[in-house]
């Protein structure tokens, strides 16, 4: 099968928020954008039957609205549809594994500026075997630029191998032209802790250190992708905070998961989950080793 970005769309304005997020993100990467549509109760496609008995009618409804409107907007875009008769979440899954990345939106909670997570979302970007990506819902008022806006910001894992997450990362902001911000925070030890402050000689150390080892990741991703300006930073925070006040206003953010193999459960360390429920661009959850 040729290399697609999927989206799921269940008719939600934030599974429609995903689809045109996803529509941009194929026509970047050169891709073709397939709309998956997901539902138990679809029955074998019946002919010559009218629309006010067909079963399908409107989950084939939904599909053909969204790829009227988003091959309206992108007339050089592949997009297809796709019905399966099966379980939303099993049905991504399985359609994440042959996707360069999957698209789901996100119902955001004005109140608590946060993402609710359905529970579809949560197993799907936990178990994905490719990156998945969340969308909020279109915000009725558009927030004003922010210095990051033309950035992807990458959360960087220091206990582990960030092969596909930075690859990914800077994939992402070479399609799109921007820069890229590498994000490490590192939380201070108690001892240096004073009561004005950090202690400046443990916070010069700590840094400096950091640095090293981000520059040290971050080196033949450079090279790789010369075309790509890249940053970094290093917060003397906890990692999550750095990297959600780091996204602020970003054109995305990527995080990573770490895959856990022999029957071990999935889940998502703090970094993840606090970029997922705090973030407000879009959100990329990247699984590596």
């Amino acid at each position: 099968m040729e290399p697609v970005v999927t989206v799921g769309l269940d008719g939600s304005p934030a599974s429609l928020a995903a689809a045109r997020w996803a529509a941009d993100e194929a026509e970047q990467r050169r891709l073709t954008l397939r709309l998956l549509h997901a539902w138990p109760l679809l029955v074998p496609e019946p002919t010559h039957v009218p629309s006010e008995v067909d079963q399908n009618y409107w989950a084939k409804r939904l599909v053909h609205t969204a790829q009227a409107e988003l091959s309206g907007r992108h007339p050089g875009l592949s997009v297809v549809g796709s019905l399966v008769a099966d379980d939303a979440q099993e049905a991504l899954i399985r359609a994440a594994a042959d996707s360069e990345m999957l698209v789901l939106g996100s119902r955001g909670l004005a109140s608590a500026e946060s993402y609710f997570m359905g529970d579809v979302s949560m197993p799907v970007v936990a178990r994905a075997a490719r990156p998945v990506v969340l969308v909020r819902a279109e915000p009725t008022e558009e927030r004003p630029r922010t210095p990051s806006a033309d950035k992807v910001v990458v959360a960087m894992d220091p206990h582990g191998s960030c092969d596909e997450l930075l690859d990914f990362a800077f994939h992402s902001a070479a399609a799109r032209g921007v820069s890229l911000l590498a994000v490490r925070g590192r939380s201070v030890p108690f001892h240096a802790r004073m009561p004005w402050g950090v202690d400046h000689g443990v916070s010069e150390e700590l840094t400096r250190e950091a640095h090293e080892e981000l520059s040290r990741a971050l080196r033949p991703w450079r090279e790789k992708y010369p075309q790509v300006e890249a940053e970094e930073t290093i917060r003397l925070t906890s990692p999550a905070k750095a990297v959600v006040h780091a996204a602020e206003g970003a054109a995305l953010l990527v995080v990573g998961r770490r895959v856990h193999h022999h029957g071990a459960t999935h889940h998502l360390d703090h970094v993840a989950h606090a970029a997922i429920h705090h973030g407000r661009c879009p959100v990329a959850v990247v699984p590596h080793e």
